[in-house]
């Protein structure tokens, strides 16, 4: 995988196996990242949840592109060494959390600009996200979602995905 902008672009990092993960196409990631500045305008001092890191690409794109802070849950251990090694190749320190995301959020409980979710498909993303404090939850999805009272901001289709944009819970 390669990072698509930002002051790591080009870079590559890899992925954990795909029975493991589903990794963030660059086209996504590219459009992921184009609404958020279209929403928050400049990223600095903002700070970024990725709450299925996967690889970590989501969170190393937000660092790349000026996050301040990035936090990364993952709840594969062989995933959560993936990431970890991947920060290391760019001399960064991932503040990652290995555990259910589910729980994570109500034991950390902090409060981001941006948390993105990007479960597998078939979890229950409502009562995720029910539960993360954050300006903008932005939810990759494959089918049509029931987000009950949240307020969609924007919605994007990318191939097969869709990007969800709602307003947080703050």
């Amino acid at each position: 995988m390669i990072i698509t902008a930002g002051i790591y672009k080009g870079r590559k990092i890899e992925a954990p196996n795909e029975k493991i993960t589903r990794p963030t196409l660059s086209k996504t990631r590219m459009g992921v990242f184009n609404t958020l500045y279209s929403l928050l305008g400049d990223f600095s001092n903002k700070s970024f949840l990725d709450v299925f890191g996967g690889s970590g690409i989501m969170g190393i794109e937000a660092i790349s592109r000026g996050f301040e802070s990035v936090t990364v849950f993952e709840k594969n251990k062989f995933a959560a060494n993936t990431i970890k090694n991947n920060y290391k190749l760019l001399n960064l320190v991932p503040n990652i959390y290995i555990g259910d995301s589910e729980i994570l959020i109500k034991k950390i409980n902090n409060k981001y600009n941006v948390a993105y979710v990007d479960p597998p498909f078939e979890s229950n993303l409502y009562t995720i996200i029910e539960n993360i404090k954050a300006d903008i939850i932005a939810v990759e999805h494959s089918k049509k979602l029931d987000l009950g009272n949240f307020n969609i901001i924007k919605e994007k289709v990318y191939g097969s995905v869709t990007v969800t944009y709602i307003e947080g819970n703050l």
